[in-house]
């Protein structure tokens, strides 16, 4: 036993040398330090199991057998080694034999001299405080069984009702469609902008005014009283074309008693139109129709942004169900496995109980046992997981029953399409993914952002027109009674009041003889303006200006960052597909070899040429092959499914047509809410019990 160790550490020490010189003139060449660090006390194998210590830095020829001769001149027993172009000097190994070998190295190169290694750096060890108490008492075997779904009966689910399940239930889709539907709704209330507004006014107004002179007083000589009703209805708006435009309508009824006045009560109306035209500013462009194209984009993006919510959706549930499919066959690989090593462990119970086998295979096949029955639970937990997740893909509520089922895959795995061209991958990316309609509609943003702030510098020149018709109608009083022709009556001489001429006939009458009178257009009123102004200096709209052209840039960037990623997933996505399939021929292969190998060490065995330590590794190989074919296999399908994503095709590929996508997406949900009234719940008490 001790030779043997000293044959190992002098095997160990001749390849170190090697090593050290096969490093050539650099180590030859390294100078020796000029100051080792502190002596390391190296424990090395000794006697009878004890250990002896080196100081660090000991060139490795030291740890030779003690019992080698000492190093003698050549002799004829050692080798030489001659490399072209350069001086070599001999070096001599001693072997436990007593033999040397003698191979050469660049001259100055000795182990001896300046080309010795620096010597290992110290670990660093801090205290460990000794922590016990911490592992937790587990006794009784755990259930197997899922959480929170009915064991039995298995439930199968193709992939196609999963992946229509996400499109009408799943909640981040949800989420994105109610969103469409808002930007929908915000177009029609951009409209608004251009809806009429009527407006109507009724009034009322009574008032007395003090006598302050002769012609401000009633008949009688007191105050004048002034009753007034009427009312104000007008219609406003914008026009298409940017203008502004009203049209209303003005009746009122005065009630006077002033004793200077001729009709008691009267009547006055008016028809009132009125437009006001930009001609510069504000013609091609204003913030409402800004408001109503930037409304319409927005809904094409959240359009987009549904289309490509729903796209990885899809691709979240073929993952997600592919992902179910290699759960549930690797919970198949772990039990079989299981069987095995269960099989072997009573056969070599049997074979221990007549002798046999030693003990300690049994020891070795009930580890095996454990080993796999972690597996299998680890397994079962790994199909816990991914069913989950693949029902909060499908499911919006939380009292679905589909909650309480134990799935189980039904669709078979997709075929491995043909590999497409880079070049045409990349246009198909270009051409139907989703993301390219948002990169667009950026681009149509920008582009109108840019034309409102370069119409904001224009000077503004507004073009108002307007023209009003007059109504006035009135019970007319007769001249007698007006204190200012009874003065005249008495300084005239007799019939000199009837020159006068009198009120003409259509102003005798009441309100409807005042708006016939602004129909008949006997008092209108026109007029026009132009309205010019310009802020000197113009900053503000300059500002807006560089600032929208500096937004072109960042989207034409992101164009070019669009294209630039779509062709490193297309790169990918091609040798991602071409990678797992060369992995699952490889799998395969190694899965079969394994196999092979298994029966055969299980023949040796049953022959007693092998031993139980081997059979188990076998076996253990198998389920670890088998494990790497299903990963294969899984990752194959993964990577159809991505290549499917990155070309745009994933609605195509599953026969979903996009256009009517949503449509129905938990349309049916209320506004209430389904969580629980507040109410105080206990938790639950998780303690520790004593070991």
């Amino acid at each position: 036993m001790l030779g043997s160790r000293y044959v190992a550490l002098a095997l160990s020490a001749s390849i170190f040398g090697a090593s050290v010189l096969s490093g050539g003139a650099a180590f030859a060449q390294t100078p020796a330090p000029a100051q080792s660090p502190a002596p390391m006390q190296t424990p090395l194998p000794g006697p009878a199991g004890q250990a002896t210590t080196m100081p660090a830095g000991t060139a490795p020829q030291s740890i030779a057998s003690p019992r080698a001769a000492p190093q003698t001149p050549a002799s004829p027993a050692r080798s030489t080694t001659t490399t072209p172009g350069s001086t070599t000097t001999p070096a001599t190994t001693t072997t436990p034999g007593g033999g040397a070998s003698t191979t050469t190295r660049p001259a100055g190169g000795n182990i001896q001299g300046g080309g010795n290694p620096p010597p290992p750096i110290p670990p660093v060890l801090p205290p460990v405080p000794p922590i016990q108490g911490f592992s937790a008492p587990v006794n009784a075997i755990p259930n197997p069984d899922l959480v929170g779904v009915t064991q039995q009966p298995f439930v199968g689910l193709g992939l196609q009702d999963a992946i229509v399940m996400a499109l009408q239930r799943n909640t981040q889709l949800a989420i994105a469609q109610s969103n469409r539907r808002i930007a929908n709704y915000q177009i029609i209330a951009a409209k608004g902008a251009y809806d009429v507004n009527f407006q109507l006014v009724p009034s009322y107004s009574h008032s007395v005014a003090p006598v302050i002179s002769p012609f401000s007083t009633n008949i009688a000589g007191g105050p004048v009283t002034t009753d007034t009703a009427g009312a104000t209805a007008g219609f406003r708006g914008l026009t298409q074309q940017g203008g502004t435009y009203t049209a209303g309508l003005v009746a009122t009824r005065v009630t006077d008693n002033s004793a200077y006045n001729s009709y008691n009560p009267f009547y006055e109306t008016a028809l009132q139109f009125a437009i006001t035209q930009p001609l510069l500013r504000g013609r091609a462009i204003d913030q409402p129709r800004l408001q109503l194209q930037l409304a319409q984009i927005n809904s094409s993006v959240a359009t987009s942004n549904a289309l490509a919510q729903a796209s990885n959706t899809v691709v979240q549930v073929e993952d997600a169900y592919y992902d179910l499919v290699s759960a549930w066959q690797n919970v198949a690989i772990q039990e079989e496995g299981l069987r095995n090593a269960n099989a072997q462990a009573q056969s070599n119970a049997r074979l221990a109980a007549r002798g046999v086998v030693a003990p300690t295979d049994i020891v070795e096949a009930n580890t095996q046992v454990n080993v796999f029955q972690d597996n299998v639970y680890a397994a079962i937990q790994s199909v816990q997981r991914v069913q989950t997740e693949l029902k909060q893909l499908m499911l919006s509520n939380p009292g679905d029953p589909v909650w309480m089922a134990n799935l189980v895959p039904t669709t078979p795995v997709a075929q491995v399409p043909q590999e497409p061209a880079l070049d045409a991958l990349i246009a198909s990316a270009i051409q139907n993914r989703p993301e390219v309609a948002q990169v667009r509609a950026q681009r149509q943003q920008s582009n109108l952002n840019l034309a409102f702030a370069k119409d904001q510098l224009k000077p503004q020149l507004d073009l108002g027109l307007g023209y009003t018709s007059n109504g006035f109608a009135g019970n007319p009083l007769p001249a007698s009674e007006n204190p200012l022709f009874g003065l005249l009556g008495t300084l005239l001489p007799p019939g000199a009041l009837a020159a006068f001429p009198s009120p003409p006939g259509y102003q005798t009458g009441k309100l409807g003889q005042s708006f016939q009178t602004a129909l008949d257009n006997r008092f209108p009123t026109y007029n026009a303006q132009l309205t010019f102004s310009i802020p000197i200096g113009q900053h503000t709209g300059k500002a807006d200006v560089a600032i929208a052209q500096e937004q072109e840039r960042q989207v034409q960037i992101n164009e070019t960052m669009l294209v630039q990623r779509f062709r490193s997933e297309a790169v990918n996505a091609i040798q991602g597909l071409r990678e797992a399939q060369y992995r699952v021929l490889a799998a395969r292969s190694a899965r079969e070899a394994s196999q092979r190998v298994l029966l055969g060490e299980q023949r040796r065995f049953q022959a007693g040429t092998s031993t139980t330590f081997l059979v188990l590794q076998r076996q253990l190989d198998v389920a670890n092959q088998e494990g790497r074919e299903l990963q294969a296999q899984t990752d194959l399908d993964k990577a159809i499914v991505e290549l499917n994503r990155v070309s745009g095709g994933v609605f195509a590929q599953n026969g979903i047509d996009a256009s009517a996508l949503g449509n129905a997406t938990l349309n049916a949900a209320g506004p209430a809410s389904i969580l629980p009234p507040i109410a105080p719940v206990a938790a639950p008490q998780v303690r520790r019990s004593p070991q």
